[in-house]
């Protein structure tokens, strides 16, 4: 966590799944002071009265900033709205231009509509669901091979999503270094592997996804 000891910090509400790990990238690439709420969804603090205020959706990622657009604090939930509106704030890895704010938008709204929705389904059904639904395994696994495959051609005339590194590449990258419990064999998409590992190697990456499950998370009242 970066705290230069000037602006207030950012509050993020954080549990470890690939919706966090977009936002604690996005904190650390932009090196914004922040400091973490911990929501044990094992435990149900997804529900808490007080985190409601926050994500009336009760799920996380979320983020309270004190020094909202106006000066006054602002909560946003939903991954891909904090994401456009840390970019933002901070001006950084989302583009001015319509044109380029554009780009970066679809392919921002692909993944919050598609490769997360399908991803985190195929997810359960392989790993989590009380019983074994082959038919259920097999679409998931099947939907996620196809929108792998939409980045493998994407990729083939660039280094990421959209020209430059985005958001729109933080948003996606969560969701591809998951490709072992998907089913997915990262070797059968190799640009999508390529941009894998150069994300993976970027320090503020690295530091995101160091961040880790609280032992003893505080509960919210």
């Amino acid at each position: 966590m970066q705290d230069d000891g000037q602006e207030e910090e950012i509050v993020f509400y954080f549990w470890s799944t690939p919706n966090g790990y977009k936002i604690a990238i996005m904190l650390e690439e932009l090196g914004a002071p922040y400091r973490v709420q911990f929501i044990d969804l094992s435990k149900g603090e997804q529900f808490a009265p007080s985190f409601l205020l926050v994500s009336p959706n009760n799920r996380i990622p979320a983020i309270l900033d004190p020094d909202g657009p106006d000066g006054q604090p602002i909560s946003i939930f939903e991954s891909g709205a904090i994401l456009q509106y840390l970019g933002r704030k901070f001006g950084a890895f989302y583009p001015t231009s319509e044109r380029a704010k554009a780009e970066v938008d679809q392919w921002l709204f692909w993944q919050v509509g598609g490769l997360g929705p399908m991803a985190g389904q195929c997810n359960y059904f392989r790993s989590y669901a009380p019983e074994k639904i082959q038919s259920a395994i097999d679409r998931y696994t099947t939907e996620v091979a196809r929108l792998y495959g939409v980045m493998e051609k994407r990729l083939e005339d660039r280094d990421y999503l959209v020209g430059a590194y985005s958001i729109a590449d933080i948003a996606s990258f969560p969701w591809v270094r998951n490709w072992r419990s998907l089913g997915q064999d990262i070797r059968k998409f190799p640009q999508l592997e390529r941009w894998l590992d150069r994300i993976a190697k970027r320090p503020a990456v690295i530091r995101g996804l160091d961040l880790k499950k609280a032992e003893d998370p505080r509960k919210l009242a």
